[in-house]
């Protein structure tokens, strides 16, 4: 499912990197936190891999 949003995406974008290691998951809030805790790195990787343009900044 590809991100909605550029938002969704780069929220997915920050809880990948977290799951992989890169980040600590204590830095994570909001919508970040919530998807690391909830989904797969397989199905981060597929909504933080959307490309943003022409996506809107926030879904409506």
């Amino acid at each position: 499912m590809p991100a909605e949003s550029k938002a969704q995406q780069k929220a997915a974008g920050a809880a990948l990197s977290a799951k992989r290691g890169d980040t600590k998951v204590s830095d994570l809030q909001g919508a970040s936190k919530d998807m690391y805790d909830s989904m797969s790195e397989e199905e981060l990787d597929e909504i933080a891999s959307t490309k943003r343009e022409g996506l809107p900044d926030h879904k409506s």
